[in-house]
């Protein structure tokens, strides 16, 4: 491998990725469906297989870590974090009129004149038309940042967002003159009236109204406002805005697998049945037969699709890209290097810990805790999925999640013999089962790492 002798090498000790690889056991839940409430499936060693998304993956570890760090917990406690959302206009009008006064209309109606100056669209919908057509993912303070702005330079705002708001409406205007005259002259087309049609086609307004465009200074400004900044989800995340083509975009320095099944899917169809409390409590006190015996049915019936087994799931950290997306962000390099140091605490934290929120009070699947995490590093990712093309059957090979931290394990060790580009894994488990198994690999050497004994021990190198 070619060495890196950019800025971030510098700051990087050790190899380059930092693998997570992790078998969990989900029991009756569905913590993610597809668009007919059905669980995820895709075939692989011949079987079908449950799958839960790395997107669905990936949002509940970012917000967990997000959570925790405006709560002040974590290692990324302080640090500014980001939050994907269409409601950027709402967030920025709140401020102006929040923090200093503004009438909300007027704010909105500006925060939306700049938004739109910038290249972002709005809705069309009467429940979308202050929301982006598009989520934009940025720091939590953007709105903020934008209102302060807004009001330190009130006056050019709005002295540009008037003659753009003008614009805008006049262009709304001859784009309705065009649409009627338009159809008036299919109409006119259609009855045969020649002449009329022809009229039509003349009085259609040729050119609408051009939008001005947004000041430099303003926009520098926005688009300032919207950069990722040093928001540490982002560095992890990255993000993607096609609207604004001058808008940085940011190559995530976190690679996610979709997780799935190491055994063929299972999942059951569960019949339910809602009960009416005020229908049960009148049958009850009813003192009047007729009364009571009426409408004996449940108050809603309906199936739900639920799912069982064991999944392996994998992730990996690129800590030289993290620290390439710091530096862009404006850090010094001493703050790179703590920054990247809690972003790879806090990215084992939210892997290990993290659930996808579907359905979670009638399952509970969020208090659910590993059967196997394992750590390790490498000068390249390592994905050891295919070790389960072949699915473990429960009936030859045992209970499954053990099956697969055996088989886990055992991949890694062969791989330890066979390539120099690889360290030795750390492993963690919440189980009894494979903790006794982790017990007799340690007794017998044959244990390709060391035992943890909490996440931060994970990271140890």
């Amino acid at each position: 491998m070619t060495a890196l002798t950019t800025p971030a090498a510098e700051l990087l000790t050790g190899d380059q990725y930092f693998s997570l690889h992790l078998l969990e056991t989900f029991t009756a839940a569905l913590p993610v469906r597809d668009e007919n409430g059905m669980p995820k499936q895709f075939v692989f060693g011949g079987d079908p297989r449950t799958m839960i998304t790395a997107q669905a993956r990936r949002r509940a570890e970012r917000t967990h870590s997000r959570e925790r760090a405006n709560a002040g917990q974590g290692p990324l406690a302080g640090y500014t974090m980001g939050i994907r959302t269409r409601e950027w206009a709402k967030l920025t009008a709140k401020a102006l009129a929040d923090r200093y006064g503004w009438d909300r209309a007027d704010a909105l109606a500006t925060a939306k004149a700049l938004l739109e100056g910038v290249g972002l669209k709005f809705g069309a919908k009467p429940t979308t038309r202050d929301l982006t057509q598009v989520l934009l993912f940025a720091p939590e303070d953007a709105g903020q940042i934008i209102a302060d702005w807004i009001q330190e330079h009130r006056a050019e705002v709005a002295a540009w967002t008037s003659d753009y708001l003008k614009a805008k409406e006049a262009g709304a205007a001859a784009a309705a003159a065009k649409k009627a005259a338009a159809a008036a002259a299919r109409k006119a087309k259609k009855s045969g009236t020649d002449a009329l049609a022809s009229a039509a086609d003349d009085n259609q307004p040729n050119n609408e109204e051009q939008l001005p465009p947004v000041p430099r200074k303003i926009r520098e400004a926005i688009l300032s406002a919207l950069a990722p900044r040093d928001a540490i989800d982002i560095a992890l995340y990255g993000r993607f805005l096609a609207e604004i083509a001058d808008s940085p975009n940011v190559d995530g320095a976190i690679q996610t697998a979709h997780a799935f099944t190491v055994h063929a899917a299972e999942h059951i169809d569960d019949f339910y049945a809602a009960a009416d409390d005020a229908k049960l409590h009148r049958k009850a006190h009813a003192l009047d037969y007729i009364d009571a015996a009426d409408d004996s049915g449940a108050g809603m019936t309906g199936y739900q699709s639920l799912i069982s087994g064991t999944f392996y799931r994998h992730a990996v950290l690129d800590r030289y890209k993290l620290r390439i997306n710091l530096l862009a962000s404006g850090m010094k390099p001493d703050q790179v290097q703590a920054a990247a140091e809690a972003a790879e605490l806090e990215f084992v934290e939210a892997f290990t810990n993290a659930i996808p929120q579907a359905k979670k009070n009638t399952t509970a699947a969020t208090g659910i805790l590993p059967k196997l995490v394992m750590a390790f590093t490498g000068a390249r990712p390592f994905n050891y999925a295919g070790i389960f093309e072949k699915p473990i059957a429960e009936e030859t090979d045992g209970v499954a999640s053990v099956a697969a931290a055996d088989r886990l394990l055992n991949q890694h060790a062969l791989v330890l013999r066979k390539r120099t580009d690889i360290s030795p894994a750390q492993v963690l488990t919440y189980d009894l089962d494979v903790q006794e198994l982790i017990d007799s690999r340690t007794a017998a050497g044959t244990l390709p790492g060391a035992e943890a004994n909490s996440i931060e021990e994970l990271t140890s190198r």
